[in-house]
């Protein structure tokens, strides 16, 4: 596709770009720009403090940097270094001070500003086809570095029929993780608006903000979702598609989603930085069907081995990039997502990640399996399951529960015995939790997901 800003050269004028403090409209960012400096074929590492300036740095860049390198708001600043080096940097765009990064002096200054400044004309038409470079999730170490391209980035994406009323499109998610900008994305490149998120803006504030913009399309993780079922603002915000990933999507939080929201299309959608836009199922069933599998010459092709989801398609990743000898994917093409299924009655479910097994005297347990059966109780808003040491069995199944606001009328004792009943009706004896508290609430990780010990 063409370039970003180009895409925005004949933004109807009602189309916007909102940030938690100020709003922008879209065609009015053909002639602006954010950036005080060049970048024609420059390898950009992106360093921003909020997400509308990344977004506005996106759009400037995309076109006229060789490549971008997407840094997201939690990254370790010691770990910029060595992304850097591995992306092949020269150009450190940000509105931070360089100072407060170290060990990036080697590379090119440009800032990234506010009020934004004339585009120049020897800035020039787009040139390049942009590398994106995407960091991975869920790692303790410097984070992978993976290679999209825009055609790639942006395969799954199908705009509205013209005559249908533009969208406005919000997202939970930060627009540096995949998921966030792939609505990024959405919002760019179709008919509508796009809301953005803001760190650290309670749940209830930002459901506000988003009525305010009377958003009608929304994003994110199902433990988004989960606050939001929660919070007390919930009805504020009338969306006509609700859509969830990021994580399992269970029949609970899907339930609860219907019967909140019930003039929503609700779907869930399975992607990965590595393996891009799967699938999205719209149903109001947990899982997929079992007939997305193996349709060869499919627009996306899956395969299931050894019980882990693999993905083939146009809208994978390149590769690695500065990892030396780390396949991305197999010899066949496929990006092997590393997510267990289980076929059950003609549908697959997601049971867990394959490093996340609890090994309790050999036998395995899933901890996203365990939480499904507990998010099941009417009483139950989200739970998280997790390993405890055993002298005898390596390992016990442990589980942390966060109850509906309304729960408080049942006493606890009497929740947690029929949550336990639950359990042992649906779930192998050595899957069932052996300890299980109530909590007020549970963390969540900057990427909107649960965080969950590593393995």
């Amino acid at each position: 596709m063409r370039a970003l800003g180009e895409v925005l050269a004949g933004a109807a004028p009602g189309r916007r770009l909102h940030g938690a403090e100020r709003s922008l409209a879209f065609a009015d960012l053909r002639q602006l720009t954010p950036l005080d400096g060049p970048v024609s074929g420059a390898r950009v590492l992106l360093v921003t403090g909020d997400q509308l300036s990344a977004a506005l740095a996106l759009l400037a860049l995309d076109g006229h940097a060789a490549a971008i390198v997407l840094c997201p708001p939690d990254l370790a600043p010691e770990h910029l270094p060595v992304i850097a080096e591995r992306a092949g940097a020269d150009t450190l765009v940000t509105d931070r001070d360089p100072a407060d990064l170290p060990g990036l002096d080697g590379l090119r200054h440009v800032a990234c500003r506010w009020p934004l400044l004339p585009a120049q004309e020897a800035i020039g038409e787009p040139a390049y086809a942009t590398e994106w470079l995407l960091l991975t999730s869920g790692t303790t170490g410097v984070p992978k570095l993976v290679r999209h391209t825009l055609a790639g980035l942006t395969a799954a994406i199908r705009l509205a029929p013209a005559d249908a009323p533009p969208p406005v499109w919000a997202t939970f998610y930060d627009i540096r993780r995949y998921g966030g900008l792939q609505i990024f994305l959405r919002g760019v490149v179709g008919t509508g608006s796009l809301v953005l998120s803001s760190a650290g803006e309670p749940v209830a504030d930002h459901l506000r903000r988003l009525a305010s913009h009377d958003v009608t399309h929304l994003s994110g993780t199902p433990s988004h979702w989960r606050r939001v079922l929660m919070s007390p603002a919930r009805g504020a915000i009338a969306p006509g598609y609700v859509r969830l990933s990021g994580e399992i999507a269970d029949q609970a939080v899907l339930d609860g989603l219907r019967e909140t929201y019930p003039g929503a299309s609700i779907g869930h959608a399975y992607a990965s930085t590595e393996a891009g836009v799967g699938f999205e199922v719209t149903d109001g069933r947990e899982g997929f069907p079992e007939a997305f599998v193996g349709r060869a010459g499919a627009e996306v092709e899956m395969r299931v081995v050894d019980g882990s989801l693999r993905i083939r398609s146009g809208r994978t990743a390149d590769a690695y990039v500065g990892t030396a000898g780390l396949a991305l994917a197999d010899a066949d093409g496929f990006v092997d997502t590393g997510d267990m299924v289980e076929l059950r009655d003609g549908r697959y479910r997601f049971v867990g990640r394959r490093g996340g097994i609890i090994n309790v005297g050999g036998l395995k347990v899933h901890p996203e399996e365990v939480e499904a059966v507990i998010n099941g109780h009417a009483l139950v808003r989200m739970s998280l399951v997790e390993a405890r040491r055993n002298p005898i069995t390596g390992a016990v199944v442990s589980a942390r529960v966060v109850l509906e606001p309304g729960a408080a009328e049942t006493p606890e004792a009497e929740v947690r015995a029929e949550i336990l009943a639950a359990c042992r009706s649906a779930l192998s004896p050595h899957k069932v939790p052996a300890l299980l508290k109530v909590v007020a609430s549970l963390e969540m990780t900057a990427a909107g997901k649960l965080a969950r010990p590593h393995a």
